[in-house]
């Protein structure tokens, strides 16, 4: 996800598998680009499958292109595998790209970052929220009036001022040519075959029954398709008597190909319809295998699937994925409800998942932590699926805990705090009867509270935290959660309780021999509390030591922010160069890893550090751009004096040099950055710095030895391996 900004460019990748319906939709694809001109709410209606997403991907693409001059922004938010109200408007905020670490709600969040901006926002699929969508929309259209929104679904959102686009199937000639061409596509010429125009005829223009259809002519030929739909027709088709044809013909066209499939095909169809979105291999081998498939044939079944063009592969930031499309998902799911399985799949679907978060969360501390977050970020879809399934069953509330908290790496490390905040919330509100499960929640919630600025709720939580870890003897947690009250003390300029709270806590760790990228950043909190405290070699000790175990073992978070703690330290000895060094692999790291809160720190000290080197004007521009970052963090800079120290003796400086007037342009300028453009700004070039390569690890370890490292001999209270 991005920072708070106006969405920037977006570039429409259709939904995988989505057909070709553009064969023939030129005509179409004008008319509703002009519709999409003139009017602010349009909904794009028509029968599913029959190309309503690819034809809307376009138009939006075309609007903003024309557009471009005038900053247009997009987002397309994919609300088929939503299925909680109240998760649509969070991914409305994932769709633009929009990151706040507050505790606000999404829609004021929502109102705020498109305020006098021209965006179009795409809905897709929203049909089995429409009362949830209708309002969000309304009140969106009456209080953005910069703001476009095209609806994609089954039927209309019934607001005033909806202009409705339905969308017919293809004509007879465009059918046979998208079916032609996919033919073509495989190596097999059939354009002139009578039975191709017969067979599109009969699937009356459906771009995805015509996919379907195409997808068997490796194994039969137009003749043999037309034969066995005809002997099929009627059997197949589904739906009351009261439905449009075309819904009985897709869905002919589904339950044909169905049955044209192998058992073995048959029954992993119905069993990857448990997966949200996406799929990997390994995924499906696991939850979809037993009970007549064995986990060694899924591939070779799957592969077969892929051939049919009931699944579809595309290439993600996490490796090859698998995907159907939600017509083909939902027909499967009925198969599997009708086999009395679903209950039994859901489940080892959530076993699989926590399995995953529990094996990401000790792979954050490791070279691999790029990979996690790729990871999850491709997950989340069925991350929040296992979460759903687990809160909604008594029995599974523990593990529904266990899964929020496990998870912390993504709220707090991937710029997820506001999603995290309410999964987080729900589990902790729970009775599970595991004590542990739901301590670990509680530290975590105190965490991300703190980080959204939410004092009140901090202290209360992990004092609850705190208290019932000692009643219960939970070590580990109890460690957690004197660190985050060290961290709560930290940010609210309490520097002696932090120093004591956080010593503590590491020696906790120690005892227990815990040692993550949590613990990492509990001793660079402690090396600010002794930088704060005017201790800089203390404070530059303490980082460096933390720096090299992050070195060792491939970490980089933790580290980015031990880098900012030491480009402070130069600051403050008068090595401006040297902190500007530091302070660009600190903000390439935080923004790789859409860490919030690390960009903008990182943005305030580089406005300071370039105000010493003799440019106020830019450091002015810095200020600006972070100023229009904090709202999102939460209270700017934690209201702290200590960490509000350097942007005062920024602005105090900048002023005194450029005067008032031009001290606010400069500011104005900076504000008109988005977060892309202001790291960008603030590294000095023009494209987004990548994740920076670390020095080659040394000795690392792999997945055993990346959990747990043997404690350095117990230094001295002012320094040293405090961490591990």
């Amino acid at each position: 996800m991005r920072g708070p900004q106006s969405p920037g460019p977006w570039a429409y990748v259709g939904p995988p598998l989505e057909l070709d319906a553009f064969v023939g939709r030129s005509a179409q694809l004008a008319e509703l680009a002009s519709v999409l001109g003139g009017s602010r709410l349009v909904t794009v209606t028509g029968a599913g499958g029959v190309g309503k997403s690819r034809l809307a991907g376009r138009a939006a693409a075309r609007w903003a292109s024309g557009d471009a001059e005038r900053g247009a922004g997009r987002g397309w938010v994919e609300l088929a595998t939503v299925r909680d109200p109240q998760l649509v408007e969070y991914a409305v905020l994932e769709a633009l790209g929009l990151t706040d670490h507050t505790s606000r709600m999404p829609r004021e969040m929502l109102l705020e970052h498109l305020t006098g901006r021209r965006v179009l926002l795409v809905l897709d699929g929203f049909e089995h929220l429409v009362e949830t969508c209708a309002g969000l929309t309304a009140e969106l259209v009456r209080r953005l009036p910069e703001l476009r929104v095209l609806a994609v679904g089954r039927r209309p959102l019934g607001l005033a001022g909806e202009r409705l686009f339905p969308l017919p199937p293809l004509d007879e000639d465009e059918a046979v040519e998208l079916f032609t061409r996919r033919a073509a596509e495989q190596g097999l010429p059939v354009a002139g075959a009578p039975e191709v125009r017969e067979l599109c005829r009969r699937l009356e223009g459906v771009p995805l029954a015509l996919e379907l259809a195409a997808g068997r002519l490796r194994a039969l030929s137009p003749d043999q398709l037309l034969r066995r739909l005809d002997d099929r027709f009627r059997l197949l088709t589904g739906g009351g008597r009261d439905a449009l044809p075309r819904h009985q013909t897709l869905r002919t066209a589904i339950g044909w190909s169905h049955e044209l499939c192998t058992p073995a095909e048959r029954l992993l169809w119905a069993r990857l319809s448990v997966f949200a979105r996406t799929f990997d291999l390994e995924a499906a081998e696991y939850v979809c295998s037993g009970d007549g498939l064995a986990a060694r044939d899924v591939l070779d079944v799957l592969s077969e699937l892929l051939a049919q063009s009931v699944v579809s592969r595309e290439e993600t930031p996490a490796g090859p994925r698998y995907r159907m499309l939600d017509t083909v998902r939902a027909y499967g799911a009925d198969w599997l409800e009708a086999a009395g399985d679903a209950d039994r799949l859901r489940r080892r679907h959530r076993d699989w998942y926590l399995g995953l978060a529990t094996w990401c969360e000790l792979d954050w501390f490791s070279p691999r932590q790029r990979e996690v977050a790729a990871r999850v970020e491709a997950e989340l879809a069925n991350l929040r699926a296992a979460l759903e399934l687990c809160l909604t069953e008594p029995e599974g509330v523990h593990l529904g805990q266990y899964l929020a908290g496990s998870l912390w790496f993504c709220w707090v490390g991937c710029g997820r705090l506001a999603e995290g905040r309410r999964w987080l919330e729900r589990s902790v509100e729970l009775e599970s009867g595991y004590e542990r499960s739901r301590l670990k929640a509680l530290w975590v919630l105190g965490h991300v509270a703190i980080l959204q600025g939410d004092t009140v709720t901090a202290l209360r939580t992990l004092r609850e935290c705190r208290e019932q870890a000692e009643r219960c003897a939970d070590a580990t947690a109890a460690a957690y959660a004197e660190h985050r009250a060290g961290c709560l003390a930290l940010i609210t300029d309490d520097m002696s309780g932090a120093e004591t709270l956080l010593r503590s806590a590491l020696d906790r760790y120690r005892e227990i021999g815990e040692l993550n990228s949590n613990v990492l950043m509990g001793q660079v909190e402690l090396a600010m509390t002794r930088a704060f405290q005017g201790d800089l070699p203390d404070a530059v000790r303490l980082c460096e030591d933390v720096r090299g175990i992050c070195e060792d073992h491939g970490e980089r978070w933790a580290r980015s922010y031990a880098l900012y703690v030491l480009a402070y330290a130069a600051w403050r000895e008068g090595a401006p160069a040297r902190a500007r060094k530091l302070l660009g692999d600190c903000l390439g790291n935080a923004h790789a890893f859409d860490d919030l809160l690390g960009c903008v720190l990182a943005i305030e000290l580089l406005a300071l550090v370039t105000a010493a080197q003799g440019d106020p004007a830019e450091a002015a521009v810095l200020q600006g751009a972070a100023g229009r970052l904090w709202p999102s963090v939460g209270l700017p800079l934690f209201g702290s004096a200590h960490y509000n120290a350097p942007h005062e003796v920024c602005e105090a400086a900048a002023r005194r040099a450029l005067g008032d007037t031009r001290y606010e342009e400069c500011v104005r300028e900076g504000s008109r950055l988005d977060r892309d453009a202001a790291v960008a700004r603030a590294l000095g070039h023009d494209g987004v710095r990548p994740l920076g390569a670390l020095p080659a690890p040394r000795g690392a370890r792999g997945r055993e030895g990346a959990g747990k490292r043997e404690p350095a001999a117990s230094p001295a209270p002012e320094g040293g391996r405090t961490a591990g």
